[in-house]
């Protein structure tokens, strides 16, 4: 395994080799194959870049988990091939992929297109859920309810061979990086940036769509400068394969009209400073010998003051939110008052910004040190919710239940016997799979 091959990703190119080139990025859960009837018409013009996702289609199964680490990944993949400037148009999470492009890398596009797409899917909650029930349950129950997500009923019902294709898609990804993947959109939320893109943007959405349907189109469109709406009508989530004709003319024109030939640096919302102009220092004449000697003034010391430490609580905030989930935070601080209030903040700060956030321990260990510690202490409603975290946190039902065994041995058989109890009714609510 080389670091080349964790780095990039799998990746096919179709159309003339000295046309600019369009890049179109799949959504969770797909292969580059969901854009198959947009290719022979972008073909006419562009030379079209396509990719998969880690895992996804067969392709090398090393989880990435974040949007970012995806959009580095594939800048890397077209450092290797010579592609500096490039259109681009995502759907889902290739269309977050897109939205990291122009905040980060505003000079490598020339133009962009959202699909499907959202300044924050859902909630972080959703998506680390997802996760559980794939880690416990395997892909099966996310792909049986794929259609349901991706297109309209009356799609799926006269389309079945499409309908079973995108079943197997889902089947077929590897359930790490479907995982990792899922985390990438739980901590994907750029709404107070939008204002930053500063490349020509269409935000194309189905009219269906109830995953990330107009709504969150229009809030795309409201915070990028200069982006335009395109609602498709009787289209779901996967617009794309649902109305290829539709969607394919829409990227035509745009692409044709919008694509920014070069990355201006003067002016606008990407401008770059120009670099300082450094002083060239003449230098210093000799000076005459002096006849004794010379009494210098010693540089005085200035005491070196230690930057400010940030607050843990910022740091403890977010990771009790990826650990506990945000309903579970949301509530407890949404009960606090004047009496409770300094503990809750007490528990932010010194709990989760001091200790959870350490880098020492990775978070399933300190998972099963924490229930551990609930056990011996007889903490049960603190081990219903943390049975929850070490969940999210990625260990499985059968990991916590050796965990819980491990814990009868030296903390007793009463105190692990009502763990298991409880243990048990959270694992069943977490893992069954959502119908």
């Amino acid at each position: 395994m080389s670091e080349t091959e964790i780095n990039t990703l799998q990746y096919r190119f179709d159309g003339p080799e000295d046309a600019p080139v369009l890049i179109l990025g799949p959504s969770l859960g797909t292969t580059w194959h969901m854009w198959d009837r947009q290719v022979p018409e972008l073909t006419r013009q562009w030379r079209v870049f396509r990719f998969d996702l880690p895992g996804h289609g067969g392709a090398p199964a090393y989880p990435a988990g974040s949007v970012a680490e995806l959009t580095t990944r594939l800048l890397v993949t077209l450092e290797g091939l010579g592609v500096q400037r490039f259109g681009y148009a995502g759907c889902a999470l290739g269309g977050a992929v897109g939205i990291e492009l122009a905040l980060r890398h505003p000079e490598r596009l020339a133009s962009l297109a959202l699909i499907a797409a959202s300044p924050r899917f859902g909630t972080a909650d959703e998506f680390r859920q997802r996760g559980v029930i794939v880690r416990t349950n395997g892909l099966d129950p996310i792909a049986r309810t794929a259609p349901e997500r991706w297109f309209t009923g009356g799609f799926a019902a006269a389309q079945p061979a499409i309908t079973e294709w995108a079943v197997q898609m889902v089947r077929t990804t590897d359930p790490g990086c479907y995982i990792a993947s899922c985390e990438a959109l739980a901590s994907f939320d750029v709404r107070t940036e939008l204002g930053r893109v500063g490349v020509p943007t269409l935000v194309l959405v189905g009219s269906d769509d109830q995953v990330t349907g107009p709504a969150e189109a229009r809030t795309l469109v409201a915070g990028i400068p200069d982006a335009r709406l395109a609602v498709v009508p009787g289209a779901s989530h996967l617009v794309p394969v649902e109305q290829p004709a539709a969607v394919t003319d829409l990227l035509v024109r745009h692409f044709s009209t919008a694509w920014q030939p070069v990355f201006e640096t003067s002016t606008g919302p990407n401008a770059l400073p120009p670099a300082a102009l450094k002083p060239v220092l003449s230098p210093a004449p000799p000076q005459p010998p002096q006849a004794g000697p010379v009494a210098e003034i010693a540089p005085v010391a200035v005491p070196q003051q230690a930057p400010a430490r940030p607050d843990p609580y910022d740091a403890g905030i977010k990771v009790r939110r990826e650990v506990l989930g945000d309903a579970h935070v949301d509530r407890a601080l949404a009960q606090a008052d004047e009496f409770s209030g300094d503990f809750q903040e007490f528990v932010t700060r010194y709990a989760w910004g001091e200790i959870w956030d350490r880098p020492g321990l990775d978070r399933r260990t300190r998972s099963c040190v924490t229930l551990t510690a609930l056990v011996a202490g007889g903490h049960l409603d603190e081990l219903a919710f943390h049975t929850r975290a070490a969940l999210r946190n990625g260990l499985t039902p059968g990991e916590i239940k050796e965990v819980l065994l491990q814990a009868a041995v030296y903390c007793g058989v009463p105190a692990a016997n009502s763990a298991f109890k409880v243990a048990q009714q959270v694992i069943r609510e977490e893992t069954t799979p959502q119908e």
